[in-house]
């Protein structure tokens, strides 16, 4: 299959780019940065997006995005340019093409609520949501349910859960494992905020999903990927604390963090039904692969 992924140089869309070809697939790149495996163009800019997606394209992985509610909060001119605009252009080249398209959701579309466990199926609301960055994801699955209502567009959402793991470059607005470890490894300080839950799930278990989404593809379904351990903040502390020399000195423990919601605990039936979907990697093992990778690229 000829596959196009966008953000194809981001901690997932590399290692995805990499299996797809592992397959047999024809793979091209597109990323807002420089690249020799890859095609330069800002997906918010038709034009470069036009010029950068091959005509004979089967299938596209949407995953270029600003990421993080942080970062929402303080670039949301570039979220809001990125997300719902290069969403949208997304959409007009599909309807030109025809090509089929997996559009890489959030868990934060969920936003702030009391249930449970969190099923596709839930009705989600606006009202809900604590950040930007969550209400533009909102946003790209609205311009996804019109595009299907108004011409049939075929696409498949997937819901990534904190995905986490070797290739995440460390900044301020990363994932909560980048920033945990970083810090650690570097005895810089940090933020642990208490009775907040999450699970994770490992960028290899996440990529092994996509690539059968390929295969699997289902146009209008909707699928959480996460992976199964429910762990506190303050667990993901501990189990860094017990492989890294945490400076304790620097870390600080908070009750409440703005902008974020307390739980998210994630159905995955209907990834593991239709997709095959089987995290694996423990996140104590996950966590030991993050902190070597770290190691290596920060000593």
């Amino acid at each position: 299959m000829k596959i196009a992924v966008t953000g194809h140089l981001g901690t997932i869309g590399k290692p995805l780019v990499a299996a797809l070809r592992a397959v047999g697939h024809e793979v091209v790149g597109i990323d807002i940065r420089h690249d020799v495996d890859g095609v330069r163009a800002d997906v918010a800019d038709y034009r470069q997006l036009e010029a950068a997606l091959p005509r004979d394209v089967e299938l596209v992985y949407h995953l270029a995005a600003e990421f993080g509610r942080h970062n929402g909060e303080d670039f949301y001119e570039q979220v809001w340019r990125t997300n719902a605009t290069g969403t949208k252009n997304v959409l007009k080249l599909q309807k030109v093409r025809g090509f089929k398209l997996i559009f890489a959701s959030s868990s934060e579309v969920y936003g702030e609520r009391k249930d449970p466990v969190l099923h596709e199926d839930l009705a989600l609301s606006p009202l809900l949501l604590t950040n930007d960055y969550a209400i533009s994801k909102l946003v790209n699955e609205a311009q996804i349910q019109n595009a299907q209502k108004q011409w049939g567009a075929e696409v498949m959402t997937l819901r990534f859960f904190n995905a986490y793991g070797p290739g995440e470059f460390y900044h301020a607005y990363r994932s909560v494992v980048c920033l945990f470890t970083y810090r650690a490894l570097k005895r810089l300080p940090y933020t642990v905020y208490e009775g907040y839950y999450r699970v994770f799930q490992h960028v290899t278990d996440l990529v092994g999903t996509l690539v059968r989404a390929a295969d699997r593809f289902v146009p209008g379904l909707v699928a959480n990927v996460a992976g199964t351990e429910y762990r506190s903040v303050r667990e993901l502390h501990e189990m860094i604390y017990e492989l890294v020399d945490v400076d304790m000195s620097q870390v600080t423990f908070l009750p409440e963090e703005k902008h974020n919601v307390v739980s998210k605990r994630p159905s995955i039936e209907v990834a593991s039904s239709v997709l095959g979907h089987n995290p694996r990697t423990t996140l104590k093992d996950g966590l030991k692969d993050t902190i070597n990778w770290m190691r290596e690229t920060y000593p």
